[in-house]
C-alpha cells in the first residue's frame, strides 16, 4: 500500500466511519481508546468490549456509570495487533513533538472548529427546548380547556337562569387571565466542547514499521480460543477467574462460563477445581479451564478446554 493511501485511510478515522488499523494509546502501561467511534466499531465488529474507566462530566461524583476512555486488556490489545486491526502508539512520546511544532494558524483553525461545533450543539439544544416548551404549552392549554368546560357545565346546572343574568350584569369575568408563557433565554454563547481525541488538529499517528506486541499472561491462548469461537470476554476478577465468557454482547446476554487458563503441564490444585466448580454452578455458569497443548500435531489453534460443574451430594 502506498504511503498516500495509508494517510487517506488515517484521515477517515476521525469521522463517523472507522478504517483499520486504528491507534491504541499506550499510557503508563495501560492500553486506552479515546474515540467513541473506534470503541463502538471494535465492539460491533471484533467482539472487543474493554472497560470504561473515565468519569461522566455531568455526574462526576459516582462510579456506577463511566465514560471514555476505554481500557483494553493486554490480551485484547495483543489480539488486535496480531490481526492487524490496530497498532500501539506511545502516547506521550508522540504528543510532545507534535504539539511543539503546532503553528499559531493551526491553533486558530482548531479553536474556530471547536467554536463552530459548540454553536451547532447549542442550536440543536435550543431547538429541542423549543419543541418541548411548545408541547408543554399545548398540553397545558388542552387541560385548561377541558377543566373550563366541565366547570361551566356544572355551574349552569346548579345556578338558576335569573341568577345567571344578575351575575353577568353586575360582575365582570371572574376567570383569571392565563399567565404569559415564559420565553427561553437567548444567548449567543456556544456550548463548551471537550474533544476526546487530539486529531484534529494533529494528524493520526503513522503506522510503525515494526509491530509492538503487548506482553500477555499465560492465559492468552485460552482468550484467543474463546474469541475465535465468537465469544465476548470481560475481566473475570468479580468471580475469581481470568475471563467471563458471553455468547454474545454482554448488554444482551448473560455469561455462560467462568474461564481460567492454565499451562498444559501445570498442576491444578484440587481446591481450585472444587471452588471454581461450586462457584460457577452457584451463579448459573460453567467453570471452564483450558490451555494450549504443548506437543500438538495440529496446526493453528491447539487449545483444549474442559467445563466443570458441581454436582452436590
Amino acid at each position: 500500500m502506498a504511503k498516500a493511501d495509508i494517510e487517506d485511510e488515517h484521515r477517515e478515522v476521525g469521522s463517523d466511519t472507522v478504517t483499520e488499523p486504528v491507534a491504541i494509546s499506550l499510557i503508563a502501561g495501560r492500553y486506552l481508546l479515546f474515540d467513541i467511534n473506534v470503541v463502538t466499531y471494535l465492539r460491533r465488529t471484533h467482539n472487543i468490549c474493554g472497560v470504561l474507566i473515565g468519569g461522566i462530566p455531568q455526574i462526576p461524583q459516582q462510579n456506577v456509570f463511566l465514560g471514555l476512555p476505554l481500557e483494553l486488556l493486554p490480551e485484547e490489545a495483543r489480539l488486535l495487533v496480531e490481526k492487524r486491526v490496530a497498532y500501539i502508539v506511545d502516547d506521550a512520546a508522540w504528543h510532545k513533538p507534535k504539539f511543539s511544532t503546532l503553528s499559531g494558524e493551526e491553533r486558530r483553525r482548531y479553536l474556530d472548529s471547536l467554536r463552530e461545533a459548540g454553536l451547532k450543539s447549542k442550536r440543536a439544544a435550543d431547538e429541542g427546548a423549543k419543541k418541548r416548551q411548545a408541547h408543554g404549552l399545548a398540553k397545558e392549554a388542552a387541560t385548561r380547556r377541558a377543566k373550563g368546560a366541565l366547570k361551566s357545565d356544572s355551574d349552569e346546572k346548579d345556578i338558576p337562569d335569573s341568577a345567571k343574568e344578575v351575575s353577568h350584569s353586575l360582575f365582570g369575568d371572574e376567570r383569571p387571565q392565563s399567565p404569559t408563557p415564559s420565553t427561553l433565554s437567548v444567548s449567543n454563547n456556544p456550548h463548551a466542547i471537550t474533544p476526546t481525541t487530539t486529531y484534529p488538529p494533529l494528524s493520526l499517528p503513522d503506522i510503525p514499521t515494526e509491530e509492538t506486541k503487548p506482553p500477555v499472561p499465560s492465559s492468552y491462548p485460552l482468550f484467543t480460543h474463546l474469541h475465535s469461537r465468537g465469544y465476548f470476554t470481560t475481566p473475570g476478577l468479580r468471580f475469581g477467574c481470568d475471563y467471563t465468557a458471553y455468547p454474545g454482547d454482554p448488554l444482551r446476554f448473560h455469561s455462560h462460563f467462568l474461564a481460567t487458563g492454565y499451562g498444559w503441564e501445570e498442576e491444578i490444585p484440587m481446591l481450585d477445581i472444587v471452588g471454581g466448580g461450586r462457584l460457577g454452578t452457584g451463579v448459573k455458569k460453567g467453570f471452564l479451564i483450558g490451555g494450549a497443548e504443548s506437543k500438538s500435531s495440529t496446526k493453528g489453534d491447539n487449545v483444549r478446554t474442559f467445563c466443570i460443574e458441581w454436582g452436590g451430594m
